[in-house]
């Protein structure tokens, strides 16, 4: 032993370690997508349950619209999960082998059962509809419908009644479902013990909150476009609910981030020098100005400040409209400062890394938009098939 000691000795001065040892960022630009679409889905969702369980009558132009909303960008959450696994078609794996105690492998089964719930409430909002419309077709149309609604043409009083029993059932098993499904995905994070950035018991709650505002700031600018291209008045009782519910959740999530943030400071843990390197300089921008400066204190007082004024007419739109696509973008960026910026810093708790976004291939910008945008075009095919508005035929 009193041989060894010295040769260590010698060799200690040529040994070391270059920090961080990091040298890829792993979850890129896909897996911010990827909760960004959940999120969306489930405030979506919110906003129809404020009319088919709360009975709120406000809500009742963007309702079933909602719920469309939510069923279209439901069916490409996978996608991006599907894009960035080397082998997607191994993904049925995780279900028919399923890891019971890994909260990865249960997101298959919470996002079938969403989808199956999701569609079978957009059945029981249109069945009705959906008959009249096959009764009044011809042709292909016809058996479209006819086999939409499993060819059933009962629109009686009593059957209209049980669509309604079963639409408010499946309404109130959807809150919990869609709430569960992305606090799971904050609760991954907030999990995870590696990342000091991440480990958070506030964080399934913060996505969770956050997911509301980005879906009622979604359904806000879609509503406006939609009546605007659709050439009908725009409901302003409906627009100003929407307005209220995106301001009171954006100030509430507003607080939740700052506690996390503070609680993160004042517990000091290891690794916090870097972590607050990092705060003050690369993610100063993103983090402070534009996530809270522009992405939420700036639309809370748009909106605070219209509602003191009881601002109306053109200018109540045009504020909503700019508030909503604010809040969109500090989503966004929320996401982006999670996932990416929790990678950034160093596990070793020594240095930073910087992750390049690439412009084309499969984890890349293009891929991103591409992903963000399909299932408004889902969307825009799901509204001709079945409209969900409300207001007069002689509007349309």
């Amino acid at each position: 032993m009193n041989e060894i000691v010295p040769f260590m000795t010698e060799i200690a001065p040529f040994t070391g370690y270059v920090y961080p040892n990091e040298t890829i960022v792993p979850w890129g630009v896909l897996i911010v997508i990827y909760p960004y679409l959940t999120g969306l889905v489930a405030g979506a969702f919110t906003v129809s349950s404020f009319y088919h369980v709360f009975g709120m009558q406000q809500f009742k132009p963007v309702a079933r619209f909602a719920l469309l909303t939510s069923l279209s960008v439901m069916i490409f959450v996978p996608t991006p999960l599907l894009l960035h696994l080397g082998h997607p078609e191994r993904a049925m794996n995780s279900m028919i082998t399923p890891h019971l105690t890994s909260a990865f492998a249960m997101f298959g089964y919470f996002a079938a059962f969403y989808t199956v719930l999701l569609l079978l409430e957009c059945w029981f909002v249109f069945r009705a509809d959906n008959v009249v419309r096959a009764n009044n077709s011809t042709g292909l149309a016809r058996t479209f419908y006819r086999t939409v609604t499993l060819w059933s043409d009962d629109i009686s009083p009593r059957a209209r009644a049980i669509d309604s029993k079963w639409l408010l059932t499946l309404a109130i098993v959807g809150i919990p479902s869609a709430h569960g499904l992305h606090g799971y995905i904050g609760f991954v994070y907030g999990s995870l013990k590696a990342r000091q950035w991440w480990e958070s018991d506030l964080m399934p709650v913060i996505f969770l909150f956050s997911a509301i505002v980005s879906g009622v700031a979604l359904l806000m600018v879609l509503y406006v476009l939609a009546s605007k291209l659709r050439r009908v008045p725009i409901d302003h009782a409906c627009l100003k609910g929407l307005t209220f519910a995106l301001w009171g959740f954006l100030m509430f999530t507003v607080i939740l981030e700052g506690l996390e943030f503070t609680n993160l400071v004042y517990k000091g843990k290891e690794g916090i020098d870097v972590i607050m390197e990092y705060v003050q300089g690369p993610l100063f921008f993103r983090y402070f100005i534009l996530q809270f400066g522009f992405g939420a204190l700036l639309p809370i007082a748009i909106m605070g400040l219209m509602i003191a004024r009881n601002v109306r007419g053109k200018a109540f739109v045009i504020g909503a409209m700019v508030s909503a696509l604010l809040v969109l973008m500090n989503v966004l960026l929320m996401r982006w400062n999670v996932v990416i910026g929790g990678q950034e810093i160093s596990k070793t708790g020594k240095g930073l890394l910087t992750y390049p976004l690439p412009v084309w291939g499969r984890e890349s910008l293009m891929s991103a938009a591409v992903l963000v945008m399909a299932p408004f075009a889902l969307l825009w095919v799901l509204t001709r098939l079945f409209p969900p508005w409300t207001d007069p035929p002689g509007n349309t």
